[in-house]
């Protein structure tokens, strides 16, 4: 079962969004429950992290649909968001909050469903895994997607994570090697990155979860085809 959330003031709009699911329903064999809500402010106030793809109005009355993807990703990394615009602008802006796509209005079902269709896709790929870290005095299992980075001090790996950071032994060669399978790149000597939390770059850094990571100059060209690749892949 797909949940999936319509956040749309238009009551037009909830309609017809409604009757697509129900139609991609049919088309794919999948069983979706939905939720709609016409304003960003409220989503945001009862949100549980209990949906697996939101589709969400950029404007909106109350809290727009940027302000409450933003509030969202505090609270969810997972959930997959697709953005509701009459303005195409809004595509690069969704990076920021690691938005999947955006639906142009006014909609049609052959668009709407492409981009669904990838949601489906991308959602499934995120099925968990995990990553056993020997620390001090016993071992930690840590959920793979909540890595932001892994930073080499000494003899030490610290691991950089949306719960707070962890100290680990172990070498970055070997943590390397691990998480090849997994959208890391060694973008310097002294960090390894998970692409799926890559907001963007800035000169050249990477900015992940806010911070700028140094790519290295020998490095860069390597990380941006990895980084180009990782985004084409999980919105193809």
């Amino acid at each position: 079962m797909i949940r999936i959330a319509i956040v749309e003031d238009e009551v037009t709009y909830q309609e017809q969004l409604t009757e697509y699911l129900h139609r991609f329903e049919e088309d794919r064999g999948e069983t979706i429950e939905m939720e709609t809500f016409s304003d960003g402010d409220e989503f945001v106030e009862h949100y549980k992290a209990q949906f697996d793809i939101i589709l969400m109005d950029v404007q909106m009355r109350f809290m727009d649909g940027m302000s409450a993807a933003e509030e969202i990703r505090k609270v969810d990394s997972e959930v997959v968001i697709i953005f509701i615009t009459n303005m195409a602008q809004y595509a690069i802006k969704g990076y920021a909050v690691d938005a999947l796509d955006y639906v142009l209005k006014p909609i049609s079902y052959f668009q709407f469903s492409q981009r669904l269709n990838r949601a489906v896709e991308r959602m499934k790929k995120r099925e968990s895994h995990y990553l056993t870290v020997s620390l001090k005095g016993g071992v930690k299992r840590l959920q793979i997607s909540d890595i932001y980075y892994v930073e080499s001090q000494g003899h030490n790996l610290i691991f950089r994570t949306n719960k707070g950071e962890l100290t680990a032994s172990g070498t970055m060669k070997e943590l390397e090697k691990e998480l090849s399978s997994f959208h890391f790149y060694r973008g310097h000597k002294g960090y390894l990155i998970n692409l799926e939390h890559v907001e963007g770059m800035k000169d050249n850094c990477a900015v992940v979860n806010g911070e700028e990571l140094l790519v290295s100059r020998t490095k860069k060209k390597g990380f941006m085809e990895a980084l180009a690749h990782y985004w084409g892949e999980v919105i193809k």
